[in-house]
């Protein structure tokens, strides 16, 4: 059971965009699929339009006995087996630095629980904060997010190398699965040329296709329903995410690390 981490350490770059993409395309090809919403902004609960939520990750990490995630699971609005931890404003109090252990809360309350899905998501906050460390410490991977734009490059370095410092101190089976560039407009110049900047610096971990910048997209988060649900429009962007799903999938199977809680 693969458990990746969607990082990014800019916010704007539509890195819960990018986690819904890669749950609808998972969810699509059968697999049952849990999403962790550890963003405060909650964008990614409101794209899954869960009926009703008796608790969060911020009650989660507060506990974070083992196995405690289980209690906070709620299906989401868009069927069966895609399923939801979800976030509220509130957990932004859970981001100030802790102690030594604190950045294993969320491994451990997901003992056990991440066993059963064959995929497990987690949404990260916009920042290297103690979430975005419990994200990234639960994870036997991490997919940055980025956009071409002129801090692109920048941004996707600061994230690997957090990636890289939760490995070497906390996770030493996480593995950092790929590059997305998000919000792609190919009939700009300068976007390309970002695109290119990003291709000689990672041209081992940059995953193409590229996300385009559709309104489809932003019409289902804002409706709460999966890309294939507006038609067409829809189902032309939800491709693209399943082409970058079975890339990500064919790199996790690559690397034969299977799931980073135990």
């Amino acid at each position: 059971m693969p458990a990746i981490a969607v990082v990014a350490l800019k916010g704007g770059v539509g890195k819960t965009t990018v986690s819904l993409g890669l749950a609808e395309a998972a969810w699509q090809r059968g697999l049952k699929v849990l999403l962790v919403d550890l963003d405060p902004q909650a964008n990614a609960t409101l794209g899954l339009n869960p009926a009703q939520i008796r608790f969060t990750t911020g009650d989660v990490l507060a506990d974070a006995r083992d196995g405690v995630a289980a209690d906070a699971i709620t299906p989401s609005g868009w069927g069966p087996g895609l399923d939801l931890i979800a976030a509220e404003p509130a957990l932004e109090h859970r981001n100030a630095p802790g102690d030594a252990g604190s950045a294993l809360r969320l491994r451990r309350a997901l003992r056990g629980v991440a066993d059963d899905y064959d995929l497990v998501l987690l949404d990260s906050p916009p920042s290297l904060g103690e979430i975005t460390r419990n994200g990234l410490a639960a994870a036997s991977h991490a997919v940055v997010v980025t956009e071409p734009g002129y801090f692109a490059l920048r941004g996707a370095e600061q994230a690997l190398e957090a990636v890289t410092v939760v490995r070497d101190n906390t996770n030493l089976r996480l593995r950092a699965l790929g590059v997305v560039v998000n919000r792609m407009r190919k009939t700009l110049g300068e976007q390309k040329f970002r695109l290119a900047e990003l291709q000689d610096a990672y041209p081992q971990l940059l995953v193409e296709p590229s996300i385009p910048e559709r309104s489809a997209i932003q019409r289902a988060e804002g409706a709460g329903v999966p890309l294939t649900a507006l038609g067409r429009a829809g189902a032309s962007v939800a491709r693209i995410f399943d082409q970058v799903y079975a890339e990500l999938d064919r790199r996790v199977n690559a690397t034969n690390t299977m799931g980073a809680v135990s």
